[in-house]
């Protein structure tokens, strides 16, 4: 998992894919963390992107790096039950807490892929395993 959580720190930036009924659905993400030797992942309990991957845990991550590696993280998201992950989530990045508190009502979502592979693809080269 070190692998897949160096490569989205390098990226800075990766996407995130699901479905909305037959419509692909693509958003730029940024918060990640290592934790208990998963890639954990947040997305808020008002957003679409919440009910989406309820719907349909199946979803793709891609990151791109400044030396055109990029990375294809496929899998079912699942979603953490213990509050210590959206906490460290929000210890991690704290501007998210402007976001995510009590006053707003909103919940940070944290989950990890399961049943996923990793794949960092040079560009017009062969893909090499990074689990």
């Amino acid at each position: 998992m070190s692998k897949v959580n160096d490569f989205l720190t390098e990226a800075g930036v990766f996407f995130l894919a699901t479905v909305d009924g037959d419509q692909p659905k693509l958003r730029p993400l940024g918060a990640h963390l290592e934790m208990d030797g998963k890639v954990i992942f947040g997305v808020g309990d008002f957003k679409n992107v919440y009910r989406q991957l309820q719907n349909n845990p199946k979803t793709e991550i891609v990151a791109c790096k400044q030396d055109g590696h990029w990375m294809r993280y496929t899998g079912e998201a699942v979603f953490e039950t213990d509050g210590k992950y959206a906490e460290a989530m929000l210890d991690a990045s704290p501007n998210l807490r402007d976001i995510y508190n009590e006053q707003t009502g909103n919940k940070m979502m944290t989950f990890h892929l399961e049943n996923a592979t990793a794949v960092e693809i040079v560009v017009m080269g062969e893909g090499t395993s990074l689990l």
